[in-house]
């Protein structure tokens, strides 16, 4: 995989002026090796360029939301993909671009790049179990969801989608773009994993703890795939910090015994 270093700065400082656009391509080269953004970043401002052609006659944030979804939804036909959820395809940028359909993730993403480059307000929500954006100027304001044709929703549905019993406002709370590359990375570590793509979902967990060094379990994890692809040396290492983190981990018997089981192979060949 190429340095992704927009993407690693991204996700060790979370600086405020950092590049989501060129972060989420980055990450899309995990899919796609080589992949070039400049294609795709010309794509994002021609898109923004043609809905600011439209918004000449813009009177107030409710133009612009009722605006946006009639082009990007409804004239292009950006949608959210129900058939085929898990296809990494929907994880990368490049190819929501290309393809007009994503998770919600990735279209809120679009969406709040084509926003940016128009000086439009607009912010990644994490709720669980979805993602959703809102639109704020001070005036007016509303949530946004891109996976379902870009449609305002109210605080009300948000929680809906996000399975929440009560209506907690901490959900509705603004995610950062090292929070929102963070999810990006996990829905496609969980995309590699269901299709037993060993290699990239190590990738993802490469990238993910840049962002998170300090959660044991990814350790665990990396080791485990790293294993799998008979990369005995790193998983050696990887099984190592996680017990030197979780030193009364419950697995630590089993663990023991794969870290055995990895000297012996070691031994043997050295």
């Amino acid at each position: 995989m190429p340095a992704a270093n927009h993407l690693r700065y991204l996700l060790e400082e979370d600086p405020p002026k950092g590049r989501l656009d060129r972060a989420a391509l980055e990450l899309a080269a995990i899919n796609t090796p080589g992949l070039e953004p400049e294609p795709w970043l010309d794509r994002l401002n021609e898109l923004a360029s043609q809905l600011g052609d439209r918004l000449r006659n813009f009177n107030d944030g409710r133009d612009f939301v009722e605006t946006a979804q009639r082009y990007l939804f409804g004239e292009l036909g950006f949608h959210g993909n129900e058939d085929d959820f898990f296809d990494p395809r929907n994880s990368c940028l490049d190819q929501v671009l290309e393809r007009r359909v994503g998770i919600p993730i990735t279209l809120s993403v679009m969406y709040m790049e084509i926003a940016r480059r128009l000086a439009m307000p607009v912010f990644g929500i994490s709720l669980p179990r979805h993602f959703v954006i809102q639109f704020d100027d001070g005036n007016y304001s509303t949530y946004i969801d891109p996976f379902n044709g870009g449609r305002a929703i109210t605080a009300r549905e948000c929680f809906a989608l996000a399975g929440a019993k009560v209506a907690d406002p901490a959900l509705l709370r603004r995610a950062s773009k090292k929070e929102i590359a963070i999810r990006m990375l996990q829905n496609l570590r969980g995309v590699y994993l269901r299709r037993n793509d060993w290699a990239r979902a190590v990738d993802t967990l490469d990238l993910l703890l840049v962002g998170v060094p300090g959660l044991s379990g990814w350790y665990k994890q990396r080791g485990l795939l790293e294993l799998e692809l008979k990369r005995f040396q790193a998983a050696r290492r990887d099984l190592e910090q996680y017990l030197s983190m979780e030193p009364d981990a419950a697995d630590r018997p089993e663990i023991l015994k794969q870290m055995q089981a990895i000297h012996a192979w070691l031994a043997r060949v050295n």
